[in-house]
This record gives structure tokens, sequence and C-alpha cells, in this order.
């Protein structure tokens, strides 16, 4: 088996031009196919809001068009949707890794459609009466699934399949299926093909080309819309031609209609810009990855380091960015990032003459630890800085000290001394939190300190600023004004309170940076009123305070304990839960919860930040799966189960139901009494709908989901990070062999070189060890390129017309 993953890093900028022609509130949603999965927050007053929200997600599900859709926010009447972009998903790849302004286009109901129909088509030679021969067309439509919700609802489909030709239309229809996205109709329909040649026992019918190319079986999906007008909801057609004398079944997508609003005007509605990318990796087992990964794994132990199959894969990669982040999770994932970095480190200090400098650019090293910040320090910003962001983007306290942005009536005074408010409780904040800091980065600290004490031993201070280059400048600073791209704030801040942070993260990098208040220091300011604002600060005191921190988080010494440790904050969000039932009167009706999930416990709150009115301690959870659709005919649901009912919970998309199905089951896996059986349907009615078993405590019938990494901060797939480091070593091939070459040149030339530039760019060490680790890459590529081609041979020889 082979698992294909597909996700999203999706940065929403700005609209401009939008129609209706007058200042509203317009937000944007991001639709896979009809199902929205997330929405920016609303801009108000704007002909040209700027969104600047990023996404990222994995999608759980198949999907035709990835859609964004443009609504004028209404307070009393339903929102208005202004026009939208869709874009194919075979055409996601002429758009990834780059900004684009996209036109909006209208929205048009026959074009709204999602979801697929499972169909098996063949034709059956008859003999009539008077002994012609002619041919039958059997359609059996069997089931459709994910079809959209009509208006937040289950739909209530029913099917017309129709033989179209130039002189016929033949029409049949199916029954009704009341509240279902996935309705099984199991029904089959008869069209007589007429042919009017004579019958002989010898000859088999053939169908004549002119004849077939003019028919095509065309099936069309509707909502039925009892005392309203029935709504388009997605068709197929299949050229009978394609049938021949066979018979097959396929899935197939369904589309819109063709002649969908073509007349439509597209250039008056407004522009979209939005920066995409998009990846779908084809995971092979785990096996087939066994030499990339031991090849790779064994970088740190490589001398030199730039001879390593790590240190190569940087080099090849256009952009360093794409190489850092697999490896880095690769490495984290199996315990080898901290000596790799030490080495590449080591390695960039070689280079770097001046100590004021260290750390300062954008090299292997600097990003490693850039990317492993980000991955392994989520729930440290979040413990440290969330409070107090929090403060600062719900009541803000206008902090603008430079006397060319000043508006009317502001007195820079009190500005002044609310940015100092600011400035001291986040700078406290940050300080008091070394106990907080992630283990495995005081480690990379520690390397890093001492590497830098080893490169400049006449610098007493260098040891500090090597790690405040990184704490300071690139975590804390960075987290405070971007606090939407590490989690701490839902959406992007508004333009004043966005102000505000710039000038408290540029006040926490000039404190963080050991020795910036000296005087010498204030002078080089480019803004004479931050130099002003940094008078007020008494140099020894937070001098003092961040070498005291700075020792903290790059000691390897364990910390003292805080009591009991605190729970790792893990997931929060509002979901749908079904009544518990523990009354006999009342419905058991779905209620609207806010759920908030921990390294300790789950839990569910009336409203967020209230006391739980449901508790279930982690080591009490037994499985987390998915919920059949026909249990409760409502989408996105799944089950937790545990020592009393289950307790059944509807996710707003599918996207936010596998995120959860994920960190539960992560954060359970080490349970001791987890089930291997669960029941996939719910118990209604004195029996399993799964089953029909009607004992409730009925072991389940259905086997329970595959373990998933039981790391419960850092969510890594070994093997699909080595998937994507062999995909970027296939696209950067012709680099892999033009370094093999420059090897091959120096190792055999040992004269001055004529022409540096062939391999000048290369960092080449040792030609001999670069060259030996070249051949290695290559070798492992190529038998990975034989294993892809393989499966792709195999699932290209099963594919079948109309097929996914």
């Amino acid at each position: 088996p082979c698992n294909i993953y597909s996700n999203f890093s999706l940065f929403t900028d700005d609209a401009k031009h939008l129609v209706p022609n007058k200042m509203r509130d317009f937000f944007c949603t991001i639709n896979l196919d009809q199902e929205e999965v997330f929405r920016t927050q609303v801009v108000e007053k704007s002909l040209s809001p700027y969104f600047g929200e990023e996404f990222y997600f994995e999608i759980p599900r198949t999907f035709q068009w990835l859609s964004f859709y443009i609504y004028d926010k209404s307070v009393l009447q339903k929102d208005l949707r202004i026009g939208k972009v869709s874009i194919k998903k075979e055409d996601l790849c002429n758009y990834t890794g780059k900004e684009n302004w996209f036109m909006l286009q209208p929205v048009d109901s026959n074009s709204e459609v999602q979801g697929k129909v499972h169909l098996e088509l063949k034709l059956n030679e008859l003999i009539t009466d008077n002994g012609s021969v002619c041919q039958q067309l059997v359609v059996h439509i069997k089931e459709c699934h994910g079809l959209p919700l009509i208006n937040g609802q289950n739909c209530d489909p029913y099917a017309t399949v129709s033989l179209v030709g130039p002189s016929r239309n033949d029409q049949k229809k199916t029954k009704v299926k009341k509240k279902t996205s996935n309705p099984q109709f199991n029904e089959t329909f008869y069209f007589e093909v007429t042919r009017s040649s004579s019958y002989t026992k010898k000859s088999q019918f053939q169908v004549e080309e002119e004849d077939i190319e003019k028919l095509e079986v065309r099936v069309d999906l509707w909502n039925n819309g009892n005392l309203v007008q029935d709504i388009f909801l997605g068709e197929i057609k299949v050229p009978v031609k394609v049938l021949r004398n066979d018979s097959f079944q396929a899935w197939y997508l369904l589309q819109p209609r063709e002649n969908g609003n073509k007349s439509s005007k597209t250039d008056d509605l407004g522009s979209l810009r939005l920066n995409i990318c998009y990846t779908e990796d084809c995971v092979l087992p785990s096996e087939y990855y066994t030499s990339l990964r031991n090849l790779l794994l064994k970088s740190s132990d490589v001398q030199p380091i730039s001879a390593s199959a790590a240190y190569i894969l940087s080099e090849v990669c256009r952009d360093k960015c794409d190489a850092v982040l697999p490896l880095v999770r690769l490495l984290l994932h199996h315990h080898k990032l901290v000596p790799f970095v030490a080495a590449v480190a080591e390695l960039d200090l070689r280079d770097t003459q001046e100590a004021n400098t260290i750390f300062r650019g954008n090299s292997l090293a600097t990003r490693c630890v850039d990317e492993m910040m980000k991955i392994v320090g989520k729930h440290y910003l979040k413990v440290t800085l969330k409070p107090v962001i929090d403060e600062i983007c719900e009541s803000p306290k206008p902090c603008e000290i430079d006397p060319i942005k000043l508006r009317e009536g502001d007195n820079v005074e009190i500005n002044m001394e609310n940015l100092r408010y600011y400035v001291d409780k986040v700078f406290r904040e940050i300080v008091r939190s070394s106990i907080s800091c992630p283990t495995l980065m005081c480690d990379v600290f520690y390397s890093l300190r001492h590497l830098a004490a080893k490169r400049f031993p006449n610098d007493p201070h260098v040891q500090y600023s090597a790690v405040s280059s990184f704490v300071f400048l690139r975590f804390f600073a960075v987290a405070v004004v971007s606090p939407h791209t590490f989690h701490l704030r839902p959406h992007h801040p508004d333009a004043q309170t966005s102000r505000t942070l710039t000038l408290i993260s540029k006040a926490i990098q000039t404190l963080g940076s050991w020795g910036s208040l000296t005087k010498s220091k204030l002078s080089s300011f480019k803004e004479t009123f931050m130099c002003e604002f940094f008078k007020t600060f008494q140099e020894e005191k937070f001098t003092e305070s961040v070498k005291k921190f700075l020792d903290d988080v790059s000691s390897t010494e364990s910390k003292e304990p805080s009591g009991v440790s605190e729970p790792v904050h893990l997931k929060e969000g509002e979901m749908y839960k079904r009544a518990q039932g523990r009354t006999r009167i009342g419905k058991k009706n779905f209620k609207k919860r806010w759920f908030c999930l921990t390294s300790r416990e789950f839990t569910y709150h009336k409203q967020q930040d209230k006391e739980p009115i449901f508790t279930i301690p982690i080591k009490n959870i037994l499985a987390v799966e998915k919920l059949d659709e026909n249990s409760f005919n409502k989408k996105n649901m799944f089950q937790v189960l545990h020592g009393e009912k289950p307790l059944y919970i509807q996710a707003n998309n599918c996207v936010e139901a596998s995120e959860w199905i994920e960190a539960l089951c992560r954060v359970t896996r080490c349970n001791q009494r987890r089930l291997s059986f669960y029941h996939p349907s719910a118990f209604l009615n004195g029996s399993w709908l799964c089953c029909k078993a009607t004992a409730e405590s009925t072991e389940g019938c259905a086997r329970c989901t595959a373990d998933v990494p039981a790391d419960t901060q850092i969510e890594i797939d070994g093997d699909r990070e080595a998937e994507r480091i062999y995909s970027l070593f296939t696209i950067n091939r012709s680099k892999l062999q033009k370094l093999e070459e420059a090897c091959g040149s120096i190792a055999v030339y040992q004269g001055p070189r004529k022409e540096p530039d062939d391999y000048s760019n290369f960092t080449i060490e040792d030609s001999v060890a670069t060259f030996h680790t070249l051949q290695q890459i290559i070798d492992i590529v190529e038998k990975l390129d034989e294993s892809h081609e393989k499966y792709q041979k195999k699932r290209s020889s099963s594919a079948k017309y109309g097929s996914e």
C-alpha cells in the first residue's frame, strides 16, 4: 500500500476593487469543494480589504476544487457572496510557491458541486420478436458520497438517469433519500438502443462507430426541495462508445453544468491576491526508505560535515528552506538534531570573523535552529506570551511614539508610558520563563554557547550573544510581531495593534541583544524616538536579567521542578456534542460546547474560559474513532470511548475533525487499556446500527485504527519526511550530477582551478568523501524511482474510465 498525503499552506493577502462599489465589511472563506474549512476575520469599511492571514492544513479527503469566497458581511440578513476564486486540483501546481492575483468569478449555483457517484454500466445484446438485433444499456446507480450540505443540513438527494442522443432524451428517476450526504440508491435502469440489422446466429453484434458516437449516459444529482425549487448538485456524462461490449463500474466525480452562467461578466467583481503552496506526497511503506533514512541520520558523524547527505541536500536545493523543514523534522523524529546543528554551526563559525555578527546570516545552521524553535517551542510560546498578547490585542492602549505618525490629540508622553508598560510586561514574562523552555531547545543553546566561546575565547560576552541572537531576535521578537503565525492569536491584528506589537518587538530585540543598552549602541539607532525611549531603561537591571535568563536556557542541568508539572495545552475549539443521556426525559440533542485537550485531560465547557462541565482523564480514554454518518445523519463526527457511554462529537468541517482525532489518538497512544475493536456506528433504539447486536456491552465489530506517533508536542511522520527529501533530491538531480562532476575534477586535477564557476557555488572540503556520499544518494534515489514507477504502473492498470 502507498499513502497519499496532501497539504496546503495558504496566505490570503488582500482583495481590491470589490463590488458593491461602496465601503463594506468583507471576509473570505476557504473551501474544499463546497465545504468551508477556514474563515478570515472581518475587515470593516473597505473596498480593498487586507486579510493577511496564513492557514496550514492537511487535507483528509479527496477534492476537486480549492475555492475562496468573498462575502459582504450583513448584520440582519444573510451574508452576501460577492464572488469566488476556484482552482482545480490539477492546476494547483501552476500557482504553488508564488503570489498571484485572481479575478473574482460570479457565484453560479450550477457550478457549486462536490461529491462522487458510483455507477455500473453494461451493454446487453437482445433479439426482438421480429428477429432484429438491439442492444440494451443497463445503468446501475449504486451510491453517492460526499454530497454538499444544504443550508447547513444533510440534503434529500435523488438522481435522474438519462440516455441522450441527437433525437432522444430518455430519462428515469431514483427514489428520494432523506437527510444524507452519502445516499445508497442501488437502483437499476434499462434503456434500449434499437438496431435495424438482422440477427444471425453466426454473427456477433458489433457496435458501429457512427451510431455510438452520438449517445451518452447522463446522471444528474438533485436535492429535493419539496415546496421550493430543487437544487442542482452535479452531473456526470459517460459516452456509450467507451463501453463497447464490456461491463465495468467506477466512481465518477460530479461535475458542474457546462452552460452555467457563461455569459456573466467576470471583470467587474474585483480580484483576490493569494500565495498558495500545495504539496502531495506518495509515501511508500517504511522499509523502502531505510537506506535513505540511515544515510541522513549519520550525517552528524561524517567528517567533514559538508560531505554529509543532509548538508548536500541543502546545497543542491535552490532555496535552503525547502530542505530545512523535512530535514529538521526527520532528525527531530530520530533524536539526531542536536549533534547535526552543532556540526553545521561549527562550520558556520569558521567563516565568522567578528564576534558581533555571530549567527546573524541565513545559513543552514541558523535556519535549522529557527525551524526547530518553531516546532518544539509552540507550547513554550503559548504559556509565556499568550496572556500578555491577548491583553494587548483585546484592550489596546495607544503606543505610537514616532512624532511623524502621531494622530491629532495623541500625547507622546502617555503613549511612551503605555509602551513602557507593555514592554516591561513582555520582558518580565520572557525572563521568568526559563523553567518552561523545552529541553531540546536548551540542549541546542548549550551547544551553540560553547562553540561560540571556543571560536572567540577572548570575548566574554559572545557566549550570551550566540544564544540571544536566536531566543530573543528569532523567537520571541518574531512571535510578538506576528502572533497569528505562531497561533497565539486566531487572526492578524488590526493596523494600530500591529504597530504596537512592532514597537514592542523592536524593544525586546534591543533588550535581549547583549550590550545593546550602552550609549554607543543607542546612538546608532536609525529612529531618534527609539533612542529617546531606551534612555528611560536602567541598563544594569535589564542586562542582569537577560544574563540570568540566557544562563538558564543554555544549561543542560535539570531545572528545579515547580511542584506539579503543568499540563501541556494541545488543542481547543468549539464543536457540537450529543447529550450524554443522563436523564430519561427529553430528547438527546446536540449542543455547542467549548472543548479543550491537554496532556492530562479532555474537557468541554459551556463557554470558553468557564469551568469544565465534563472531564475525561486522558488515561481513561480507550479509543478515538470516526463515527458513521448514518448514526445521526451528520457529517464530520467522531467518538471518544471511555469508561462510560461514548462521547459523540461533531466537528465543523473535515479538516477540524481530522485534526481532533489525530491529537486525541496521539495523546492516548500509550494508554494501557486501549481497545482493539470498536463500533463504527451508534447504539440506538436497542441495537448497534453497525452489527445489529442488541446488547450495549457487545464487543466492537471493527478493528481500531492503527496507532499514531506518541509524541504529544511534535507531530512528525518520519516516512513522509523521507519521501519529501527523496522528492527534493529527484527535482535537483542535475545539481547532484554537477556536484559529482565537480568532486571528480578536484580529485583528479590537483593544480590551480582554471574554471571555478563550475563548482564555486558548492562547499567541497573533501572531494573524495563528498563524491562517495553523492554516489550513495544517487543510487538510493534511482532505487526509489523504480519503486514509485512500479506503484504508478499498478495504479494506472487498475484505473478505469471515470475513476477519481
